[in-house]
Protein backbone atom coordinates (compact mmCIF):
# COMPACT_ATOMS: atom_id res chain seq x y z
CA UNK A 1 0.00 0.00 0.00
CA UNK A 2 1.36 3.38 -0.99
CA UNK A 3 0.19 6.41 0.94
CA UNK A 4 -0.48 9.47 -1.16
CA UNK A 5 -3.11 12.09 -1.63
CA UNK A 6 -4.43 14.20 -4.45
CA UNK A 7 -5.66 17.72 -3.79
CA UNK A 8 -3.85 16.57 -0.77
CA UNK A 9 -0.14 16.00 -0.27
CA UNK A 10 1.59 18.69 1.82
CA UNK A 11 4.22 20.74 0.07
CA UNK A 12 6.04 24.02 0.66
CA UNK A 13 4.58 26.47 -1.80
CA UNK A 14 5.20 30.13 -1.09
CA UNK A 15 8.89 30.57 -0.38
CA UNK A 16 10.07 33.71 1.45
CA UNK A 17 12.42 34.61 -1.41
CA UNK A 18 9.75 34.29 -4.08
CA UNK A 19 8.51 37.83 -3.58
CA UNK A 20 4.95 36.76 -2.88
CA UNK A 21 2.74 39.06 -0.84
CA UNK A 22 -0.32 37.55 0.79
CA UNK A 23 -3.26 39.78 1.65
CA UNK A 24 -4.98 37.13 3.75
CA UNK A 25 -7.96 39.16 4.89
CA UNK A 26 -8.96 39.79 1.28
CA UNK A 27 -8.17 36.31 0.01
CA UNK A 28 -5.85 37.80 -2.60
CA UNK A 29 -2.30 37.08 -3.70
CA UNK A 30 -0.20 39.81 -5.25
CA UNK A 31 2.88 38.36 -6.93
CA UNK A 32 6.14 40.15 -7.58
CA UNK A 33 5.30 40.29 -11.31
CA UNK A 34 2.25 42.39 -10.48
CA UNK A 35 -0.37 39.73 -11.12
CA UNK A 36 -3.34 39.67 -8.80
CA UNK A 37 -4.83 36.25 -8.05
CA UNK A 38 -7.78 35.38 -5.87
CA UNK A 39 -7.67 32.63 -3.27
CA UNK A 40 -10.81 30.61 -3.85
CA UNK A 41 -12.97 29.04 -1.17
CA UNK A 42 -12.68 25.24 -1.14
CA UNK A 43 -15.96 23.42 -0.53
CA UNK A 44 -15.95 20.86 2.28
CA UNK A 45 -17.78 17.53 2.31
CA UNK A 46 -20.74 16.98 2.67
CA UNK A 47 -21.54 20.24 0.84
CA UNK A 48 -24.10 19.20 -1.81
CA UNK A 49 -22.32 21.31 -4.44
CA UNK A 50 -19.55 18.70 -4.45
CA UNK A 51 -22.04 16.31 -6.05
CA UNK A 52 -22.87 18.55 -9.00
CA UNK A 53 -21.66 17.15 -12.34
CA UNK A 54 -19.44 19.65 -14.17
CA UNK A 55 -20.24 20.90 -17.67
CA UNK A 56 -17.76 20.89 -20.58
CA UNK A 57 -15.65 23.99 -21.10
CA UNK A 58 -16.56 25.52 -24.46
CA UNK A 59 -15.04 29.01 -24.24
CA UNK A 60 -11.27 29.39 -23.96
CA UNK A 61 -10.72 33.03 -23.07
CA UNK A 62 -9.09 35.37 -20.56
CA UNK A 63 -11.76 34.59 -17.97
CA UNK A 64 -10.90 30.90 -18.17
CA UNK A 65 -7.20 31.68 -17.82
CA UNK A 66 -7.94 33.76 -14.72
CA UNK A 67 -9.90 30.85 -13.26
CA UNK A 68 -6.95 28.54 -13.95
CA UNK A 69 -4.51 30.97 -12.31
CA UNK A 70 -6.74 31.36 -9.26
CA UNK A 71 -7.15 27.60 -8.91
CA UNK A 72 -3.41 27.02 -9.13
CA UNK A 73 -2.67 29.61 -6.44
CA UNK A 74 -5.43 28.22 -4.24
CA UNK A 75 -4.03 24.71 -4.65
CA UNK A 76 -0.48 25.83 -3.85
CA UNK A 77 -1.49 27.83 -0.77
CA UNK A 78 -3.62 24.91 0.46
CA UNK A 79 -0.57 22.66 -0.02
CA UNK A 80 -2.33 20.32 -2.41
CA UNK A 81 -1.11 18.67 -5.58
CA UNK A 82 -4.42 18.71 -7.44
CA UNK A 83 -7.64 20.68 -7.48
CA UNK A 84 -10.84 20.24 -9.47
CA UNK A 85 -13.04 23.18 -10.43
CA UNK A 86 -15.97 21.53 -8.64
CA UNK A 87 -14.12 21.94 -5.34
CA UNK A 88 -14.16 25.73 -5.72
CA UNK A 89 -17.80 25.88 -6.83
CA UNK A 90 -16.94 26.36 -10.52
CA UNK A 91 -18.84 23.62 -12.29
CA UNK A 92 -16.90 23.17 -15.50
CA UNK A 93 -14.60 20.33 -16.48
CA UNK A 94 -11.27 21.80 -15.42
CA UNK A 95 -8.56 20.45 -13.12
CA UNK A 96 -5.10 21.65 -12.18
CA UNK A 97 -2.28 19.42 -10.94
CA UNK A 98 1.33 19.83 -9.86
CA UNK A 99 3.09 16.78 -8.43
CA UNK A 100 6.61 18.18 -8.87
CA UNK A 101 8.86 18.50 -5.82
CA UNK A 102 9.62 22.14 -6.64
CA UNK A 103 5.95 23.02 -7.26
CA UNK A 104 6.81 24.57 -10.61
CA UNK A 105 5.30 22.17 -13.16
CA UNK A 106 1.57 22.99 -13.28
CA UNK A 107 -0.59 20.78 -15.46
CA UNK A 108 -3.90 22.12 -16.75
CA UNK A 109 -6.41 19.48 -17.87
CA UNK A 110 -9.68 20.60 -19.46
CA UNK A 111 -12.54 18.34 -20.58
CA UNK A 112 -10.62 15.17 -19.65
CA UNK A 113 -11.70 11.82 -21.07
CA UNK A 114 -10.14 8.50 -20.12
CA UNK A 115 -9.20 6.52 -23.21
CA UNK A 116 -7.65 3.65 -21.30
CA UNK A 117 -7.28 2.36 -17.75
CA UNK A 118 -5.03 -0.58 -16.84
CA UNK A 119 -3.76 -2.36 -13.76
CA UNK A 120 -4.69 -1.85 -10.15
CA UNK A 121 -3.07 -0.02 -7.27
CA UNK A 122 -4.12 0.86 -3.73
CA UNK A 123 -3.34 4.34 -2.41
CA UNK A 124 -4.22 5.95 0.87
CA UNK A 125 -5.94 9.08 -0.35
CA UNK A 126 -7.05 12.31 1.21
CA UNK A 127 -8.68 15.47 -0.13
CA UNK A 128 -8.75 19.21 0.49
CA UNK A 129 -12.54 18.93 0.52
CA UNK A 130 -12.39 16.27 3.25
CA UNK A 131 -9.65 17.69 5.49
CA UNK A 132 -7.84 15.35 7.85
CA UNK A 133 -9.41 12.17 6.46
CA UNK A 134 -7.34 9.46 4.75
CA UNK A 135 -8.28 6.00 3.57
CA UNK A 136 -7.33 3.37 1.01
CA UNK A 137 -8.84 3.51 -2.47
CA UNK A 138 -8.23 1.09 -5.34
CA UNK A 139 -7.69 2.71 -8.73
CA UNK A 140 -6.16 1.99 -12.12
CA UNK A 141 -2.36 2.09 -12.04
CA UNK A 142 -1.99 3.34 -15.62
CA UNK A 143 -4.24 5.68 -17.61
CA UNK A 144 -4.36 7.47 -20.95
CA UNK A 145 -6.33 10.72 -21.01
CA UNK A 146 -7.46 12.93 -23.87
CA UNK A 147 -8.00 16.55 -22.85
CA UNK A 148 -7.55 20.18 -23.84
CA UNK A 149 -5.14 22.82 -22.59
CA UNK A 150 -5.89 26.43 -21.65
CA UNK A 151 -5.91 27.45 -25.31
CA UNK A 152 -8.28 24.70 -26.35
CA UNK A 153 -5.62 22.53 -27.97
CA UNK A 154 -6.29 18.79 -27.71
CA UNK A 155 -3.60 16.52 -26.27
CA UNK A 156 -3.21 12.99 -24.93
CA UNK A 157 -1.48 12.23 -21.64
CA UNK A 158 -0.20 8.85 -20.51
CA UNK A 159 0.29 8.55 -16.77
CA UNK A 160 0.99 6.01 -14.07
CA UNK A 161 1.58 6.01 -10.34
CA UNK A 162 0.79 9.22 -8.49
CA UNK A 163 -0.17 11.22 -11.58
CA UNK A 164 -2.60 8.52 -12.71
CA UNK A 165 -4.13 8.42 -9.23
CA UNK A 166 -4.42 12.20 -9.12
CA UNK A 167 -6.10 12.38 -12.52
CA UNK A 168 -8.68 9.79 -11.48
CA UNK A 169 -9.29 11.48 -8.14
CA UNK A 170 -9.84 14.90 -9.71
CA UNK A 171 -12.02 13.63 -12.57
CA UNK A 172 -14.17 11.96 -9.92
CA UNK A 173 -14.78 15.46 -8.51
CA UNK A 174 -15.92 16.67 -11.94
CA UNK A 175 -18.40 13.80 -11.95
CA UNK A 176 -19.71 14.74 -8.52
CA UNK A 177 -17.92 12.02 -6.58
CA UNK A 178 -15.71 12.39 -3.50
CA UNK A 179 -13.12 9.72 -2.70
CA UNK A 180 -14.75 8.65 0.57
CA UNK A 181 -17.73 7.41 -1.44
CA UNK A 182 -15.57 4.41 -2.33
CA UNK A 183 -15.64 3.46 1.35
CA UNK A 184 -18.23 1.43 3.23
CA UNK A 185 -21.46 3.07 4.40
CA UNK A 186 -20.29 2.69 7.99
CA UNK A 187 -17.02 4.51 7.31
CA UNK A 188 -18.86 7.27 5.47
CA UNK A 189 -21.21 7.80 8.43
CA UNK A 190 -18.27 7.96 10.84
CA UNK A 191 -16.49 10.48 8.63
CA UNK A 192 -19.60 12.68 8.38
CA UNK A 193 -19.97 12.62 12.16
CA UNK A 194 -16.31 13.49 12.64
CA UNK A 195 -16.48 16.40 10.20
CA UNK A 196 -19.69 17.77 11.75
CA UNK A 197 -18.14 17.59 15.22
CA UNK A 198 -15.02 19.38 13.97
CA UNK A 199 -17.16 22.05 12.30
CA UNK A 200 -18.98 22.75 15.57
CA UNK A 201 -15.68 23.02 17.43
CA UNK A 202 -14.40 25.54 14.87
CA UNK A 203 -17.48 27.76 15.21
Amino acid sequence: VVRAACSWLPASVLKPDAGNIIVACLGILQLENGLIMALLNILHYPDPRLHKVAQPVVTFDDALQQQIDDMLETMYVAKGIGLAATQVDYHYRLIVIDISDERNEPLVVINPEFLQKDGEIVYEEGCLSVPGIYDKVTRAEHVIVRAQDAKGNTFELEADGLLAICLQHEVDHLNGKVFIEYLSDLKQKRIKSKLKKREKQDM
